[in-house]
């Protein structure tokens, strides 16, 4: 352990650390084979780099083939063990492997720490209890943007995620490939959101852990993830989704047509929507997104949501769920709930789960308890449709039963209310209703309906036919 790592962390303010502020370009460089083996020695801040200062910025350089083992150490990359500075242009290849805050590049990116046009292509593994393990960074609270990780990620505690273990921060297009392999929290890209965003960002990778298990995140229970999608294989036990195992903010624009496996609150896009304990409920929005998973689970098992205590509008779900109990095409189980000790606001309140302007064509299976759009629940259901004939199922506990031919006619929906100019979309007698990703009328896809649309629609027009 010859090479003396340039800038110095050992704790929070703590008077000895030297962080590294300066300026370095690798000039598109390679450093080959860096090698770090603390021999089971607690160390702290461990990199190239071991502490990027804010105002320090890492640039133009690619780590390949690095081999960084320090079992107990904390805050450890390939790259930077702690940055609050800036990195871009960067990658890095080979293996890390350390007790907690593990990156592929970066093991934890704090502060005002920014992240741009940067990828890391090894395996990454976390032996500690709090793994905070990702295949680019450990744990995430500043910006990363236009990055990606493609190598496997494991760990054996909490917060595992194919990018990041667990965020803070932002995150924005970005994407992961690699297998990701934890306990709890585990995610294609990230472990768990406890705060922040995620957007424009997706994940492919095989998904295995045991709670909280997510093809896109693990668990979202403070944060927002839009225009986010993933295409995983999502294996695990308890609160299951193709995109998120649970969630309890807000999700929107997305989507998942993986494959999902669980036991128990298993769901095409979400495991369990909402939270309650024995004082309080609520949370969890989910609008304007799909799935087109197979779902395969015990208890309380649905194409979209395997257990809604929150609210899901203008969703629908069109590939299979089957199970043992509390199969539904949309949500397994969709529920009115009362905390134990009533002492939720208003006193004596009910949380309940509520399903609006939805659908399902999803095919089902069911020993006790399926249902075309939800299996079972006493919440919400308003506006919404089911299929009888892909799900094989005449009775729901709730929506409207509709045949094929009548689920693809514009009419069965417009007579419901449903917006077919912002929101939904149809090729009559042909498809089921679709989600728009634009607006009607946005002609150049930003998103937003202005002059800019109304000159490009005018000088189609002078073309004439």
């Amino acid at each position: 352990m010859q090479f003396k790592i340039i800038g110095r962390y050992i704790d929070w303010d703590d008077p000895n650390n030297k962080p590294f502020t300066g300026v370095f370009d690798g000039n598109d460089h390679k450093i080959l084979n860096f090698t770090w083996d603390s021999n089971d020695e607690y160390v702290t801040g461990i990199g190239l780099f071991g502490y990027v200062g804010e105002g320090g910025h890492i640039k133009n350089i690619g780590m390949e083939n690095v081999d960084v083992n320090t079992v107990n150490g904390k805050f450890v990359g390939g790259l930077c063990g702690l940055n609050a500075g800036t990195i871009s242009s960067c990658h890095s290849s080979g293996s890390v492997n350390s007790g907690y805050y593990v990156g592929g590049l970066v093991g934890a990116n704090v502060y005002s720490g920014t992240l741009t046009k940067c990828y890391s292509t090894g395996s990454v593994t976390a032996t500690g209890p709090y793994s905070f393990v990702g295949g680019l960074v450990g744990a995430n609270d500043g910006a990363i943007s236009n990055c990606y990780s493609t190598g496997p990620v494991s760990g054996t505690g909490y917060y595992v995620g194919g990018l990041v273990g667990a965020n803070g921060g932002a995150i924005s297009n970005c994407y992961s490939t690699g297998s990701v392999t934890g306990t709890y929290y585990v995610g294609g890209l990230v472990g768990d959101i406890w705060d922040g965003t995620i957007s424009n960002s997706y994940s492919t990778g095989n998904i295995s852990g045991d709670y909280d298990v997510g093809g896109l995140a693990g668990g979202n229970y403070d944060g927002t993830i839009s225009n986010c999608y993933s295409t995983c294989l999502v294996n695990g036990y308890y609160y299951v989704g193709g995109l998120v195992g649970g969630n309890s903010r807000t999700i929107t624009n997305c989507y998942s047509t993986g494959s999902v496996i669980g036991t128990d609150y298993v769901g095409g896009l979400v495991g369990i929507n909402g939270y309650y304990d024995e004082y309080n409920c609520g949370g969890g929005e989910i609008s304007e997104c799909y799935s087109v998973c197979t779902v395969t689970g015990g208890r309380k098992v649905g194409g979209m949501v395997g257990y809604n205590i929150g609210m899901i509008k203008n969703c629908y779900s069109a590939g299979s769920a089957s199970g043992e109990e509390s199969i539904g095409g949309l949500v397994g189980d969709n529920a009115f709930y009362t905390p134990p000790e009533a002492e939720c606001w208003p006193p004596g309140c009910h949380c309940v789960g509520a399903i609006s302007y939805c659908y399902s064509a999803s095919d089902i299976y069911a020993n006790i308890g399926g249902g075309g759009l939800v299996g079972v629940g006493g919440g919400s259901v308003y506006l919404s449709l089911w299929d009888t004939e892909t799900s094989g199922q005449a009775t729901s506990a709730g929506g409207t039963p509709k045949t094929t031919a009548e689920m693809k006619t514009m009419s069965t929906f417009t007579d419901a209310n449903w917006d077919f100019v912002e929101i939904w979309g149809i090729g009559e007698n042909q498809t089921y209703p679709f989600l728009r990703t634009d607006p009607a009328g946005d002609s150049n896809h930003d998103k937003k309906v202005d002059l800019i649309d109304l000159a490009i629609l005018a000088s189609h027009w002078l073309e004439g036919p």
